[in-house]
């Protein structure tokens, strides 16, 4: 029952992060007139992918967190700061077109979910990095993609 509750309470946690950046986006990409105007790179992946690769890193990592979370102050500071920057990302890029600003957020929350590695235990790193590499190759894309436009 208590692992059951910490699923509910990390998946809530991990989509409502989801939800409220897309709300202070204010709207779709698709809708999003700067954003369709937008020089974007090649490999710009469809519209739909977003959210299938969303919903599929969000169920990863609440999983990573189910298996590795801990009350010490260091994984919890981590925790928050990974939902700021996660959340923060998208009004930044969509709504206030802050591009270069955009880029550091998304390194920022690479490097955060990196860090989330270095904070459990080494017995634990190997299955753990399996459930956040596609976050951290997501991250990658996503970079290249706000990065396309300021080359």
């Amino acid at each position: 029952m208590k692992q059951l509750l910490k699923i509910i309470v990390f998946l809530v946690l991990n989509f409502g992060a989801l939800a409220l950046g897309s709300y202070l986006m204010r709207g779709s990409p698709a809708t999003n007139t700067w954003y369709i105007e937008l020089k974007r790179a090649p490999w710009t992946p469809p519209g739909y992918f977003f959210g299938l690769a969303w919903s599929t890193i969000m169920i990863l990592f609440t999983i990573f967190l189910v298996k590795n979370f801990s009350w010490n102050k260091s994984f919890i500071a981590l925790l928050i700061t990974h939902y700021m920057l996660n959340i923060g990302w998208n009004p930044i890029f969509f709504r206030w077109h802050l591009l270069v600003i955009g880029c550091i957020v998304i390194t920022l929350l690479f490097l955060t979910v990196l860090s989330f590695l270095f904070l459990i235990e080494k017995s634990k790193r190997t299955s753990s990095i399996l459930l956040l590499l596609p976050y951290l190759l997501w991250l990658c894309v996503a970079f290249s993609l706000n990065l396309y436009p300021l080359i």
